[in-house]
């Protein structure tokens, strides 16, 4: 899943984005509202973690401008949104859920309890179980858990994230493009082979490597 955190405290931002890229998620991470804006308008996101004081202004602007549309999004579906603030006052949560905010998280908070609810938010847009299954493959994504024929296979949390996107678009063609975008993040350089690199690493842990197959010229689809 593709996440953008948007917080101006760097320290703070650096920390949060590296403990979720290690539960598998691809996290961009800006510092203003601009900054902000501008990602939204150019990478599909999935779920929106937003501060509400920001150096250019405020977080919940941004939550309301989103959630009503008054956003230009690259994506047909806006983000869920996840609220991350100091005000912890009734009334701050009051005007951040009705300006359209999924979810309320008040700083300092457990890491444990963000990545929570970061998996609940996602959740959410299953259509019904979160739990998945292509032929011999089922991956569930609550319990960090993948297995093919009742085996549970050994993953990295990227090779658990590539093989989730498989899974959750069976037997379409997706190009090296396609999965850097909802796989990786910013961090990651588009000129390198790491797609190809982590495919193959994948396919070393299946037991049938097959089910990856590579369409010359187009990129990779998983085979059911």
């Amino acid at each position: 899943m593709r996440l953008l955190l948007v917080e101006d405290e760097a320290d703070f931002a650096s920390a949060i984005a590296r403990g979720l890229r290690r539960q598998g998620h691809a996290v961009d991470v800006a510092a203003t509202v601009a900054e902000a804006e501008l990602k939204l308008a150019t990478v599909e996101y999935d779920l929106l973690l937003l501060d509400w004081n920001l150096p250019d202004g405020a977080g919940i602007d941004v939550c309301r401008r989103v959630a009503y549309g008054e956003i230009d999004l690259f994506g047909p579906e806006r983000p869920r949104v996840l609220m991350l603030t100091a005000r912890d006052e009734v009334d701050d949560r009051v005007v951040g859920l009705d300006s359209g905010a999924d979810d309320y998280l008040v700083k300092p908070f457990a890491f444990a309890e963000l990545a929570a609810r970061v998996r609940a938010l996602l959740r959410r847009d299953e259509v019904a179980s979160p739990v998945l299954q292509v032929g011999n493959l089922v991956l569930d994504p609550a319990r960090f858990e993948a297995k093919q024929d009742g085996e549970v296979l050994d993953l990295t949390a990227k090779e658990f994230s590539l093989l989730h996107y498989f899974m959750a678009n069976p037997g379409m063609v997706l190009s090296q493009e396609t999965l850097l975008e909802h796989v990786w993040d910013e961090m990651a350089d588009p000129f390198t082979n790491v797609v190809r690199v982590t495919i193959s690493n994948l396919r070393r842990k299946l037991n049938d490597p097959s089910v990856v197959a590579t369409v010359p010229g187009r990129g990779y689809r998983l085979v059911a």
